[in-house]
This record gives C-alpha cells, structure tokens and sequence, in this order.
C-alpha cells in the first residue's frame, strides 16, 4: 500500500508539472500572438513582446522547472515564421534563455516578488529587463543576419528592436502579473477609493492619448498620473498605469505619428525605449519606496507597542504617561495652571 500510495503522489507530482508547462506554453503563445500585431521587423521582431514578461513572471512564481513551457510556446510561435528550421532552434535558444537568466540573476540578487522594496525594482529594471534581455536579441538578430533573412546593415535597427521589446515585456507585463497575483480585495473600503482608482486609470489613458499622438512635446503629462499611482496604489496602481503608457506609446511608434514620427527605425526605437523605461522606472521606484517606507513604519509601530506591553508587565502599578513626558516645572501648551 505504501508503494501504491508514494506511486499515485509521484504521478500526481508530474501530472501537476505537466499541466504548469502547458498552460505557461499557453500563456507564452497568446502573448505572442498579440505582440505580433505590432511587429515592426520581418514580421517577428516587435517593439513590446509581452512573452518575456510573461515567462519571467511564470519563472519568478513557479520556479525554473517550468522553463520547458517557455521553449515550447517560444517554438510554436516561431516555428512557422522562421528564416529555416536551423535558425528557429536558435531563436527558440536564445528567447528561452533570456528569461532564465533574468530569473537566476534576480534569485542571486535576491529578489522578492513583492516589489516592496527599493533593491527590488531596481534589480527587476536592471537585471531582469535591460541585462538579461540582450541575450535573445543579440542571438536572434544574429541568427536572422546569418541566416540571410536581415542585411548586414539592418543588424543594429533590428537588434534595437528587439532588445526593445524583450525589455519592455519584463518592465510593463512582469510587475502587472505579480501585482495582479498579489490584489486582494479589501473587505472594507470606501466608495471614493474605487472612484479615484477608476479616474486615476481613465486620466491617465486619456493624458497619453493625447500625449502620444501630438505632435507637441507633451510626453511629460503622464508622469503626475504615474506618481499618482504609486503614492495612493503602490504597485497595484502604478503597474496598471505604466502598462497603459507604455501600449499607448508603443502603439503611437508603430503607426508613425505623434513625438515619435518623422525619424528612423533606431531613432524611434532609441526614444521609445528611454520614455518607457523612464516611465517604468518612476512608478516602480516610487511605488517600492512608499511599500518600503509603509513597511518601516508598521514595523516601528508593532516595536513600540511590544515594548509598552513589556513595560506594564514589569510595573503593573505604574502609571504610563504620554511621551514626550512633561516636567514639574513646565505649563500645560494651553497656558492653565
């Protein structure tokens, strides 16, 4: 019986990875397939593929045994797009291990998937997004070149591309995944709560509609709602807003219009890639320092009433007065004796 029973729970235990693997595979796909709709390079190459953000944030919640699911969505989705079967093996390589070693390089800074803390948005930024992102773009920019499929000229346009989008989908998708993992609903709340976060969302679609598609530099009108976001929302409210921003923005590039029109491809992809980063960074630095400084202060607070408990235990027959404490000799604020 006891075999049976360890038999049965081993084949639950692989039953349960195998269906994370598929539905990450999933996940992946739908992912790409949306990120095609904006492709900007032979068809494939995208200014935000959401798929890295997703595989980063599945890597990040269910561990890296998942890592096949990435590879198999990363080769259902270029598979039939690729130059030759040879080079979407290298593709399929290179966008698999991007987001792994986003993942290793965040475990070694250890990152928490809270985002509630300073060191943390900067390692998702930094390591997650711009440093483990160059692998699959300079693999499969690479590989397009070599494969005949990109002029030499074009590595650089389409490197800058692709590095773009892999980016973005860490800095936009990943922190919505986890704030989105993370909501709760509170039991308690007042209805004007949910009225200014339906305006703070609403005003900030609205603001970079009009910022995107003006031929004015009016890009710094999103910032306010950004800084919104984070002081009353944390990273509920400003990943949603940055992830708004950035799809306006993404979507006004790739149709040629507005602040981002009129240059080349690696201009454009140049300043899309510092406003979203820029836009990115202020809502998860900001959102992080107030969960940090939240957290400091409930800290303080738990200390100073575990401390006023140990204080009536050692003299039950004292009276506490309020601090700071008044001496004999000084009058009450008010002025009466």
């Amino acid at each position: 019986m006891t075999a049976v029973a360890r038999d049965d729970g081993t084949i639950r235990r692989y039953g349960a990875m195998v269906l994370r693997i598929a539905a990450v595979a999933a996940l992946y796909y739908a992912g790409a397939r949306i990120g095609l709709l904006q492709e900007l390079v032979r068809g494939q190459v995208t200014p935000l593929w959401p798929p890295t953000g997703i595989a980063l944030a599945c890597l990040l919640l269910l561990g890296p045994g998942i890592w096949p699911g990435v590879a198999l969505g990363a080769l259902a989705v270029n598979a039939p797009i690729g130059p030759s079967p040879l080079a979407v093996v290298a593709i399929v390589a290179g966008n698999t291990l991007a987001p792994l070693c986003s993942f290793l390089l965040l475990k070694r800074a250890g990152f928490r998937i809270s985002l509630n803390r300073l060191r943390d948005a900067l390692a998702l930024v930094f390591l997650g997004a711009l440093l483990g992102m160059l692998i699959s773009a300079t693999v499969g920019t690479a590989v397009l070149v070599l494969a005949g499929a990109l002029p030499s000229g074009g590595f650089w346009p389409a490197w800058s591309v692709w590095w773009t989008g892999d980016a973005m989908g860490v800095l936009v998708i990943t922190p919505l995944l986890l704030a989105l993992r993370g909501a709760r609903v509170p039991r308690e709340i007042h209805l004007y709560r949910w009225l200014e976060a339906a305006v703070l969302l609403l005003g900030t679609a609205a603001v970079t509609l009009v910022a995107t598609r003006s031929i004015a530099s009016l890009l710094f009108l999103v910032f306010p709602f950004l800084i919104w976001a984070a002081l009353r929302f944390q990273l509920a409210g400003a990943a949603p807003c940055s992830f708004i921003v950035s799809v306006l923005a993404i979507n006004a590039t790739a149709e040629d219009i507005g602040p981002f029109s009129g240059n080349s491809l690696l201009t454009q992809m140049v300043t899309l890639q510092a406003f979203n980063g820029t836009t990115a960074l202020t809502a998860l630095l900001l959102s992080a320092i107030i969960a940090e400084r939240n957290n400091t202060r409930r800290q303080i607070e738990r200390v100073c009433a575990e401390l006023a408990e140990v204080v009536v235990r050692l003299t039950p027959d004292e009276t506490l007065r309020p601090w700071p404490s008044q001496r004999d000799d000084e009058e009450p604020p008010d002025g009466r004796g």
